[in-house]
């Protein structure tokens, strides 16, 4: 049997936020000692093309150095209200309410694929794939395709089809769906009491469709599904994570959470981690620079390494986990 390396096995796991436009001690730090899998860009670390394209590539190469594999290096790149990328540097798109049809959604994602590539970014937190209903009043109004599920499953897979195709890998989000809910997982956990029918007749669509259609990633929500798990939120939740995404609908690509950081999120980091492992989900993302990193290194460190169990999901995380960064940064 192969040898892991068990801090390699964990570390892959994280993807991280942090301060600054450079290659600095702090990414050096989390790339060495915690073997990161990934770093999120912002607004904040974003001066200029040729800045940020310097700050991708020297962090790959300094992952190269550390014999580790090439980063996923992500961002939120939507259009409209979500794009870290501004104009004039960057092109401007309104978003997803004004894509109508499937010649908007190949032109914004082969523009935004272009844009990504020349700077180094490999991965698009992107398309949303939440059904709105018209009659509510959504957080994602401003954010979701107009339309039917139907529509949104088909404008959405023209996004991930096209940035897949350009090289740039897609994550639809958020599973299994927050376009009913009205309040800001930024802010608050929101509770939403649709039944698993109902979300599988409208919700569900869309991210059936991104599936079909093998999508890279598919992002969880911060948002309580009472009549599925009364207990955990879908981003930390088995019955949702791994029962109903893994197991019975079949994804086999990355699964990971929305930001940990989020006010929705209200456990310690060591029981959220407890529950993403127990959820079989690969990716633990951490958009802020603090301990909350380096304490889910440790914790997800420490239970590969104590349990045969989770040391064995480890390894099929871990091979998720290549398998996309193998197809697509090699």
């Amino acid at each position: 049997m192969k040898e892991y390396d068990t801090k390699e096995l964990a570390g892959q796991r994280i993807m991280a936020g942090f301060d600054g436009t450079v290659l600095n001690n702090e990414i050096k730090y989390l790339i060495k000692n915690l073997k990161i899998g990934g770093l999120i860009l912002f607004s904040r670390n974003i001066e200029s093309p040729d800045q940020v394209k310097d700050l991708c590539s020297s962090a790959q190469e300094f992952t190269l150095f550390c014999n580790l594999p090439p980063l996923f290096i992500s961002i939120d790149q939507e259009g409209g209200d979500v794009a870290r990328l501004k104009h004039p540097f960057f092109t401007l798109f309104p978003g997803n309410p004004q894509i109508k049809e499937k010649n908007d959604a190949i032109n914004f994602a082969a523009v935004t694929a272009h844009e990504l590539k020349a700077i180094n970014v490999n991965m698009n937190l992107a398309p949303v794939m939440d059904y709105a209903p018209e009659e509510s009043n959504s957080i994602m109004k401003n954010r979701a395709f107009c339309g039917s599920p139907e529509k949104v499953a088909k404008l959405g897979t023209y996004i991930i089809n096209e940035l897949q195709k350009q090289g740039i890998m897609a994550c639809a989000k958020h599973f299994p769906g927050i376009g009913r809910t009205i309040l800001d997982s930024h802010l608050h956990l929101p509770v939403l009491d649709a039944d698993r029918e109902l979300l599988k007749k409208t919700d569900l669509i869309p991210f059936l469709a991104a599936k079909e259609n093998n999508v890279c990633a598919i992002m969880l929500s911060h948002i309580l599904y009472t009549e599925i798990d009364k207990k955990w939120p879908a981003s930390l939740s088995p019955e949702i994570a791994k029962k109903w995404l893994r197991d019975e609908i079949g994804f086999q690509g990355i699964v990971m959470t929305d930001d940990l950081d989020m006010k929705a999120v209200k456990h310690d980091i060591k029981t959220s981690v407890k529950q993403i492992l127990k959820s079989e989900i690969d990716i633990t993302l951490i958009c802020h620079k603090g301990p909350d990193i380096e304490t889910a290194f440790k914790e997800i460190h420490r239970t590969i390494s104590e349990e045969k169990y989770f040391f064995t999901k480890g390894v099929e995380s871990f091979k998720r986990i290549l398998k996309a960064k193998t197809t697509y940064l090699q």
